[in-house]
């Protein structure tokens, strides 16, 4: 029997956060194209702006973007980890500006999870992930009473969150002054019969926040 070649992989523990459009396979497939063009490109605007006052390219925020066909993982750098809570409350505000100009647009689900994934090179050359990390940030979305006006964080995610406050004061005042929310835990099995904690936040002020300013020098 020969011997499985070794595949070099890259594993890394961040933020990943999940963007789901409710109702996708619903709409026309005319409307799937023009809401996925409009959201990636409006999303993509989006982080570019929030980067002006960071010192940070795009692809040092965002070191990976996997389509899932209804929605996107973003999985940040692991020097922004806890960042990605706030990423995905960022994802909610902007979100509820696409409404108005698409009726048909229902909204969309955001799920926030620090966990492994796994860099690799695919038939394209292009970098891609795959990982646990991925498998297990889609769960959280199986959650009965979610809201799409709150953002459901893993109980890993949660806890890099209240690390990254703990490090960047000025943004744990910044989070206290918009008036962070946060929903009693929720503890439930997923599809594969695995427990899940987690619970739901929101902003009561809404709005985009920016990453802080880190020095990228050293970065993967």
């Amino acid at each position: 029997m020969s011997e499985m070649a070794k595949v070099n992989t890259k594993a890394l523990i961040t933020d990943i956060v999940l963007i789901d459009i409710i109702n996708f396979s619903q709409l026309k497939s005319s409307e799937q194209l023009e809401i996925v063009v409009f959201l990636t490109k409006s999303f993509k605007k989006m982080i570019e702006k929030m980067l002006l006052n960071s010192n940070t390219p795009l692809s040092k925020f965002i070191i990976g973007y996997v389509s899932t066909g209804d929605g996107f993982y973003c999985i940040l750098n692991p020097r922004l980890k806890g960042f990605g809570a706030i990423l995905g409350l960022s994802f909610n505000h902007f979100s509820e500006h696409i409404a108005i100009k698409y009726p048909y647009f229902e909204g969309i689900r955001i799920a926030v999870h620090t966990g492994e994934v796994n860099e690799f090179i695919d038939i394209l050359g292009s970098k891609n992930f795959i990982g646990d990390g991925l498998n297990d940030c889609a769960r959280y979305l199986e959650i009965k009473n979610f809201s799409i006006s709150t953002v459901m964080v893993s109980d890993s995610a949660y806890q890099s969150l209240k690390k990254f406050l703990t490090l960047h004061k000025d943004f744990n005042t910044l989070l206290t002054k918009r008036e962070l929310k946060k929903s009693s835990q929720y503890s439930f099995k997923d599809k594969h019969g695995k427990e899940k904690k987690g619970c739901l936040i929101w902003l009561r002020d809404s709005g985009i926040i920016n990453p802080p300013d880190i020095n990228y020098n050293s970065i993967i």
